[in-house]
């Protein structure tokens, strides 16, 4: 008779399956509460220590480090003197492993925990049978995933021993015990306080197939770090699949209210980055107040909503060609009114980033690792450098035009009024060329740039940039400072009785 070991903290669909391995003639070996909940069910379950002989020991630390589990594992049947060998010390194969892992992601994530009570959480039979099992797979099925249950029990039935099956379970056992173990390391540098440890390894799952990447003669698929975080934690309410490029701006466009938590804001993204970012009294002022930016580019764009959409709102949006909406919630109206736009996808939720999350950047031969960019942006610590400090109206610009350029690319250079960008100067390879654009921009569209406040990513190298906006009639600046030219670009200011401000902190966004 074919033995399986049945031994799950996730306990989903496994009654239903031992069920269905006895009435195939499987006997079931057991521990603990598996053991227990198959016992409940009506099922004939032989406990493990029952064939190793040697009881449960060390508030079950040790139950599965045995002989005669390994043994039953890694004999290749295929090997007349693997099989002698168990046979002398009385081991019986066992075909069939059926092992997930302590919680430990989930004790280590739950507020308040001792370290006592994660460390315990911490297995050492689950891992060691897994990898037995799938070492010898050609022998041993191994179930890791209960979504798998039902094609090995088709397989089973159809007395099929797919190998290309038992390599892939395998694959998927390897797989998830590196993860697991990577949790754990990453919790042991979380106790030291260490953000980058000597070695990082980062568990991805694959959430979702891409029709194609950037460009369709490319490949492409979402991996996600923590399912339910960041994107994968949007439920999309309607449109058409996302795409590679929806995923990317979808960031952009998050990123962009980020900063505004608290605030009803609105983002319009291309390619990336804000063409029109504004806040307003409703959804809809945000929004129109955004659009007003840069109408042009923001055909086809991914929007992003501090707030839940209503009808009305969703009419005004629905006016124009849009990819992706994402917000807190739409009402019903909204989900109605939206979804008449085929290819519009509709994505609801926060998709906050994880606590401790770290920002990856791929280069050639490696990965680039840093803290994710701040959204808590304030005036705290800012230093107004210039003879003149700004109004009190300057000052809500100047914040404004601060938390709006930390999205932009750069170089990038903001000029805002009242809450909203009326031009936008993006990813250009000098810092004049991105204040000539921010300026061209807010004149293309209609917006005077006289009386407007300026916000700058970086510091100013030269003074051309101060001469360049104060022509243009900009009279108030935000800026990191930093640079040995500062007293220079000062001095420029003051000429052209600009209030400045310098933060000390730099926003570069590459």
């Amino acid at each position: 008779m074919p033995r399986a070991l049945l031994s799950v903290s996730d306990k989903s669909g496994v009654v239903d399956f031992a069920r269905s391995l006895a009435g195939l003639g499987w006997d079931l070996l057991s521990t603990g509460g598996t053991s227990r909940a198959l016992r409940d069910a009506g099922l004939t379950v032989a406990d493990v220590a029952d064939v190793t002989r040697f009881p449960e020991m060390l508030d079950g630390r040790v139950k599965t480090l045995h002989p005669a589990v390994h043994g039953g594992l890694l004999a290749r049947r295929d090997l007349p003197a693997h099989m002698s060998a168990i046979a002398e010390h009385g081991i019986a194969p066992i075909d069939m492993v059926v092992v997930n892992l302590y919680p430990f992601r989930q004790t280590a994530s739950k507020q308040g925990v001792h370290a006592e009570e994660v460390i315990e959480n911490i297995d050492i039979g689950g891992p060691s049978m897994l990898r037995s099992a799938a070492k010898n797979h050609d022998s041993v099925w191994v179930l890791v995933d209960p979504s798998d249950y039902g094609r090995v029990l088709a397989a089973l039935e159809a007395h099929d021993d797919d190998l290309d099956l038992r390599r892939l379970l395998a694959e998927k056992v390897y797989a998830h015990t590196a993860s697991y173990d990577a949790a754990i390391a990453s919790w042991f540098a979380g106790q030291r306080g260490e953000r980058f440890p000597q070695e990082i390894t980062v568990p991805l799952r694959l959430g979702q197939s891409l029709r194609y990447g950037e460009n369709p003669g490319q490949q492409a698929a979402f991996y996600v770090e923590r399912e339910g975080e960041g994107l994968s934690g949007l439920v999309q309410k309607g449109g058409k699949e996302l795409s590679f490029n929806n995923l990317l701006d979808l960031e952009g466009a998050l990123l962009a209210t980020d900063p505004f938590a608290g605030e009803t804001a609105c983002a319009i993204i291309k390619h990336t980055t804000p063409c029109g970012l504004a806040v307003g009294a409703t959804g809809l002022e945000a929004y129109q107040k955004a659009l007003a930016c840069d109408p042009a580019s923001a055909f086809g764009s991914v929007i992003s909503f501090t707030t839940p959409v209503d009808a009305t709102l969703a009419e005004a949006v629905a006016t124009l060609f849009v990819e992706c909406i994402v917000a807190p919630a739409f009402s019903d109206e909204a989900v109605d009114i939206l979804g008449r736009k085929k290819n519009l996808r509709i994505l609801e939720g926060r998709a906050k980033w994880a606590p401790g999350m770290l920002d990856f950047k791929r280069v050639r031969g490696g990965v680039l690792v840093q803290d994710r960019p701040p959204t808590n942006l304030g005036d705290e610590g800012w230093t107004v450098v210039t003879r003149r400090a700004p109004s009190v109206t300057e000052k809500a610009d100047l914040l404004f035009a601060w938390r709006a350029v930390s999205s932009v690319k750069s170089n990038a250079i903001v000029l805002a009024r009242d809450g909203a960008t009326i031009g936008i100067g993006a990813g250009q390879m000098s810092r004049v060329d991105a204040s000539f654009l921010a300026v061209h921009k807010a004149k293309t569209v209609g917006h005077d740039p006289a009386g407007s406040s300026l916000g700058s990513d970086a510091f100013f190298p030269f003074r051309d940039s101060i001469d360049q906006i104060a022509d243009a009639g900009v009279t108030a600046v935000v800026q990191p400072g930093g640079s040995v030219r500062d007293q220079e670009v000062i001095d420029a200011a003051n000429e052209k009785n600009i209030a400045m401000v310098f933060t000390g902190q730099r926003l570069f966004r590459h």
